[in-house]
Parts: structure tokens; C-alpha cells; sequence
């Protein structure tokens, strides 16, 4: 299995991205997501353990912030400073045959914050200069090692 076909389209994204790759966008880029912040993630998740009313109960965690497949790999590019080429992939030809995707995925929070008071709040244009600065801060790491033929 390849691990980027399935996921990680955010860090797959901004990977491509800062190499000055060509952005796949599978299907016609009109399917959209949410993308949270893992610190939203676990804070949704602490509130939640200390609260007995949430025993048994299903409850999404994420954040609200929607945006389009083909939108997301604009904001990248943008974010990035990319020159980056946006391309379209075929499902028939990225996934095997019968896939199905979800046109839009959009959690309801209303009960995490019923129970909690919490909101998922990071802004996704934070979220992908973390994943950028995350990709970075790598590379710098690697340039280092090389450079000194040491591990850092």
C-alpha cells in the first residue's frame, strides 16, 4: 500500500510543495475536508476523559473549517511560496476499482462542546505553517547530518 495515496493529504501537500512538485489532487478537487490541529485534538479528548457524562457516548472531535480538495492545494501553495503545479489524478487511476469517496466530510462538534465547552479553534492556515515548518525544521535536520556526517 502506498502510505500517501491513503491519507496524510495535508503533509503530502506541503511535502510536494516545498520540493516544487506537482500537487496530485484526486478526482476533481471539489470533495472537501476538515483538517484539526493535533493540540485541538488531544485538549477535545483530555476534557472529555474528566467528564462521567461522556461515558458511552459517541462524540466527534474536530475541527469545522471546511475546504475543497483543489482549495486546500491553493492555500498550500500560497502558504509555501510554491510554484508548485496543481494536477489532477483520475480515480480510476490513483485508487483500485469500486473506490467510492466521500464528497464532503464535516464533523458536528455541538456535543463535544455541550459537554466540554471546547471548540476546535486552530485555524487551518496555522495548521498547514506547522506542517510546513515541521518539513523545514527535517530538512534542515538532514542538511545538518549530511554536512557533518554526524546524527542530529
Amino acid at each position: 500500500m502506498n502510505f500517501w495515496r491513503y491519507g496524510m493529504v495535508l503533509p503530502n501537500f506541503v511535502k510536494r510543495a516545498l520540493e516544487n512538485e506537482p500537487i496530485l489532487v484526486y478526482g476533481d478537487g471539489k470533495q472537501s475536508r476538515c483538517f484539526c490541529d493535533v493540540r485541538d485534538t488531544v485538549e477535545g479528548l483530555i476534557r472529555l476523559i474528566d467528564k462521567d457524562c461522556a461515558v458511552g457516548e459517541v462524540v466527534n472531535v474536530g475541527n469545522t473549517e471546511e475546504v475543497s480538495m483543489e482549495g486546500l492545494a491553493r492555500m498550500v501553495k500560497e502558504r509555501t511560496g510554491s510554484a508548485s503545479p496543481v494536477n489532477y489524478v483520475p480515480y480510476d487511476q490513483a485508487y483500485e476499482p469500486g473506490f467510492e469517496d466521500m464528497m464532503r466530510r464535516v464533523p458536528s462538534v455541538d456535543k463535544l462542546h455541550a459537554l466540554t465547552g471546547f471548540r476546535p479553534k486552530t485555524p487551518l492556515t496555522e495548521i498547514i505553517d506547522r506542517v510546513t515548518a515541521y518539513f523545514l525544521h527535517k530538512s534542515d535536520e538532514s542538511v545538518q547530518t549530511v554536512a557533518t556526517g554526524t546524527a542530529v
